[in-house]
C-alpha cells in the first residue's frame, strides 16, 4: 500500500515539527536543566503552538524520555554487534562508528551527558555499555579477573567519553580517524 501525495507530505510535515521540536529542547538543555525548562519556551524556540506541542508529546519530560530511548536504542544495538570484537581492525572501526554517531548527534549527545541532562538516563546508559562485559573482547581479555575486568571497562568508558565530550565541544578539531588512532593507542 502506498502513501497518497498529502500523506507524505503530512508524514515529512510531522517529521520536521518532532525535530524542531526536539531540537529546541535540545538547544534550551545547552544552558539549563531540564527541570527549569518549560513547555512555553520549547514551544516558542521552535515557532509552533502549544497545542501543536501536546500533539506529539505530554510535557518536556516525555520529549526528553523519547530522546533517551532513541539514544539507548542506539547504543543498545550497538552493544550487541561490537561484544565479540576481537581484532584491533573491528575495534577501529566500532569505535569510529561510535565517533559518528556522536559526531551527527552532537548536540543531542552533549545534552544528555552533561550536567544539564538526566542523571537516570547517564547511568541508565553506563549500565548498559558495562553490563555483562559489553566492551571488546579485545580490551576486557586484558584484565586479569572479573573484578579488575569491572573497573578496567569503567575506566575505558569514562575516558573515552570524556575525549568524546571535550572533541565534540571543541567543534572537531580531529578527523574522527585520527582521534579513533589515538584513543585505540592510548589504551593498548
Amino acid at each position: 500500500m502506498s502513501l497518497s501525495r498529502n500523506d507524505r507530505k503530512e508524514t515529512r510535515k510531522v517529521r520536521y515539527t518532532r525535530m524542531i521540536i526536539r531540537d529546541s529542547l535540545i538547544e534550551l538543555m545547552q544552558t539549563k536543566p531540564i527541570v527549569s525548562i518549560t513547555v512555553k519556551e520549547i514551544c516558542e524556540l521552535a515557532d509552533i503552538s502549544r497545542s501543536t506541542f501536546y500533539f506529539h508529546y505530554k510535557d518536556q519530560y516525555d520529549l526528553l524520555k523519547q530522546i533517551e530511548e532513541e539514544t539507548l536504542s542506539f547504543f543498545a544495538e550497538f552493544q550487541k554487534k561490537s561484544m565479540n570484537s576481537h581484532s584491533i581492525k573491528e575495534v577501529a572501526k566500532n569505535l569510529e562508528e561510535i565517533m559518528v554517531h556522536f559526531s551527527n548527534e552532537a548536540n543531542s549527545m552533549l545534552a544528555l551527558i552533561s550536567e544539564n541532562g538526566d542523571i537516570k538516563f547517564q547511568r541508565k546508559l553506563f549500565q548498559l555499555l558495562t553490563k555483562h562485559n559489553t566492551l571488546p573482547k579485545y580490551f576486557s581479555e586484558k584484565a586479569p579477573d572479573d573484578e579488575a575486568r569491572e573497573y578496567y571497562s569503567i575506566f575505558l568508558l569514562y575516558g573515552i567519553n570524556g575525549v568524546f565530550q571535550h572533541w565534540v565541544k571543541s567543534k572537531k578539531p580531529f578527523p574522527i580517524s585520527k582521534l579513533t588512532k589515538m584513543i585505540l593507542k592510548w589504551i593498548e
